[in-house]
């Protein structure tokens, strides 16, 4: 009979939307895998399972990034922003708004990835030319809606944003 060796947990820190967590994780957990189960954060999906699709995505430390593709402990220390960051004492990001209004969801699984992915786009470029919007959104993949309901939420976040100043 032969056993499995038991590996060690690790100790994590990570500040998700935040909030600081002091965790102990198996090394090999993803980053999604511990938003989901143990920080119960479900708006992280995970569909692929191989960054192929960037249903995923969360920022770390600002920046986009494939939560089942990096390991928990790899954030460790980092600033972890999930889609439930977006929305504030129940309020709707005006991305999040933007989305809902052009109709830039259908089944919405999708959604909290190209959210983050776009939240990312425009704290970088508050004003993204359509060309760029696509070019970044062509990191994540939709299978319902198509592209344009996307961009066309993203453009409307920069007209709303030029007609509030």
């Amino acid at each position: 009979m032969t056993t499995t060796p038991e590996i060690p947990a690790v100790a994590t820190e990570l500040t998700v939307n935040g909030e600081p967590h002091a965790l102990h994780l198996e090394p090999r957990r993803s980053l999604a895998d511990v938003l989901r189960r143990d920080l119960r954060l479900t708006g992280t999906q995970v569909g692929c399972e191989t960054g192929a699709c960037g249903s995923c995505t969360v920022l770390v430390d600002g920046e986009p990034v494939r939560s089942c593709l990096l390991l928990a402990v790899q954030a460790d220390g980092c600033a972890v922003e999930t889609v439930e960051s977006l929305t504030v004492d129940g309020k709707l990001s005006p991305l999040q708004q933007a989305f809902s209004e052009q109709s830039a969801l259908q089944c919405g699984f999708c959604t909290p990835g190209f959210l983050m992915l776009c939240t990312a786009l425009l704290r970088e470029e508050p004003a993204p030319s359509g060309p760029r919007v696509r070019e970044c959104l062509s990191a994540n993949l939709c299978r319902c809606t198509g592209y344009a309901p996307i961009v066309a939420a993203v453009e409307s976040v920069n007209l709303s944003t030029e007609e509030q100043s």
